[in-house]
């Protein structure tokens, strides 16, 4: 019993912890003081840093970035291990090694790491101090982590997200372009100024420097065909260098415009549900006439190889096909609601336990799901930001809760 109690007391404290350097959970005045002290000494370590490149000022305050440094370097160092300590809460379907192991190897991990590590290795190898000090430049690293507290910044991580495909295509043919127009430089030019085109590097530095239009002017055509290549190169540069912005400009249009509408959170009525059908599943091998299903259901579209059909009575039902139902509501005066809700940040549930929302009773937590993975809603699970939850509700005719 005792065990018991002990086992309970940690999980609490360490629940407690993980709210604290959570960030956005701001519900006691503990947890609101650690963003504080976070951000505080992130402003601090790297203004010191900077500063202290000045060598005036090096001179004059240079025992002050000292202790700056030393201080902030430590609050990281702590900040990590307590992260460590809570990575079982940020990954409750994990286990515990997996969890540490996930947050170790996670970016936001890598970046922690990178924030105080390099400044100790040094003092660990003495040896090495000199080719330590290249490392140190990670500290920009830290950066990122202001990246967590404003919402507005996170719109960038998901803008490349949303159109990396995009952009490696736009990348792929400025390559394939920048290497064609390199060679046929190099052979145009390669005679009349050997020293400058060299070999076919020196031509990609000049097709470089043309196609982004950046225009160094330390490498140039001097022959007639040269020129005139040139020009064509640098107009297609233009062309070519507007196809990436275009497609980042667009992705920020889309993703404040969807901020904008959906406010602090997104519900979604669910009128549909996609079931897959594997192999042990009772309904492979059936046709949709033999499943006697209800009348008030009905099979509104089945997904097949990546074809979408229009099911009908004799349609066979095979392993791998995915299955759109959709349903009528029971009775006229009721209706039976399930909503998708996206926790965003600044949504008064990140933080919270399920036991200690304040919800109708006619409203169930029914699943979560956090990343890739559903999580079933335990009462001590603890809600976070991005978390997609699922609710189920019985509501009254023209009645909305």
């Amino acid at each position: 019993m005792k065990k018991k109690d002990s086992k309970n007391k940690n999980l609490k404290f360490r629940n407690r912890v993980f709210r604290m350097i959570s960030v956005g959970v701001v519900d006691e005045p503990i947890n609101q003081m650690y963003d504080i002290i976070s951000i505080s000494a992130l402003i601090l370590n790297l203004g010191a840093a900077i500063m202290a490149t000045f060598d005036d000022l090096q001179a004059k305050y240079g025992g002050i970035f000292q202790i700056i440094e030393v201080i902030t370097v430590a609050f990281f160092a702590i900040d990590f291990i307590l992260r460590v300590y809570t990575a079982k809460c940020h990954f409750p379907e994990k286990t515990e090694f997996g969890a540490i192991k996930k947050y170790i190897f996670s970016l936001d991990g890598i970046v922690d790491i990178l924030s105080f590590l390099p400044y100790y290795l040094p003092f660990m190898f003495p040896s090495g101090a000199a080719a330590f000090k290249m490392f140190r430049v990670a500290r920009i690293l830290r950066l990122f982590r202001i990246n967590a507290y404003y919402d507005s910044l996170n719109v960038i991580t998901d803008v490349i997200k949303s159109k990396s495909q995009q952009l490696m295509s736009s990348v792929f043919i400025i390559i394939v372009l920048m290497i064609g127009s390199s060679l046929c430089m190099y052979s145009i030019e390669h005679d009349a100024q050997p020293e400058v085109f060299t070999n076919a590097f020196s031509g990609i530095w000049w097709s470089m420097s043309t196609l982004l239009t950046v225009g160094y002017g330390d490498i140039y055509p001097i022959t007639a065909m040269g020129k005139f290549f040139g020009i064509i190169i640098a107009f297609l540069g233009v062309g070519i260098v507007a196809i990436p912005t275009g497609i980042i400009s667009a992705g920020f249009v889309e993703q404040y415009t969807h901020l904008a509408t959906v406010g602090s959170s997104t519900d979604t009525e669910l009128n549909f549900i996609q079931v897959k059908i594997g192999d042990t599943d009772a309904w492979s091998g059936k046709s949709i006439r033999e499943l006697k299903l209800p009348e008030n259901i009905i099979i509104a579209a089945l997904h097949r190889n990546n074809k979408t059909i229009i099911p009908k009575g004799n349609t066979q039902i095979q392993e791998g096909d995915q299955i759109v139902l959709g349903s009528e509501p029971l009775q006229k005066d009721k209706f039976i609601n399930f909503k998708e809700m996206k926790l965003e940040y600044g949504h008064s549930w990140i933080g919270q336990r399920i036991d200690e929302l304040d919800i109708s009773r006619q409203t169930l937590i029914v699943m979560i799901r956090r990343g890739n993975k559903p999580i079933v809603p335990r009462g001590n699970l603890i809600l976070a930001e991005g978390d997609i939850i699922f609710l189920y509700s019985e509501t009254k005719a023209g009645i909305d809760l």
